[in-house]
């Protein structure tokens, strides 16, 4: 009976061994796998332009004080020059992505 139970258990311990060595082997798969894959952030950061560099964000604001400038300046009706600031506002979120091509 002790025979017996000496082989049971033995077969038990390599079945275990081989486990532990399969789990081994996966979680090491899985770290390598993990650094050819490039860290994204996903969502928002909570940031107005927060995906882009620090020179980035410097052009798209100085653009978009040079286009009011000059909506202010050529402009004549108040109303127009109001109308085309909002949308000059409104829309160089849509053109900052468009141009940039960061986010999809």
């Amino acid at each position: 009976m002790s025979k017996e139970r000496a082989r049971r258990r033995a077969v038990l311990e390599a079945e275990r061994a081989e486990r532990l060595l399969k789990a081994e082997r996966r979680r090491r798969r899985r770290i390598a796998a993990r650094r050819l894959v490039p860290k994204v952030k996903i969502g928002r950061t909570g940031k107005l332009f927060a995906r882009r560099s620090r020179g980035q964000r410097s052009v798209i604001i100085l653009l978009v004080l040079v286009a009011l400038t000059f909506i202010w300046l050529l402009v004549d009706t108040v109303a127009a020059r109001i109308g085309l600031s909002a949308l000059v506002i409104v829309a160089t979120p849509a053109l900052t992505v468009l141009v940039l091509d960061r986010r999809i």
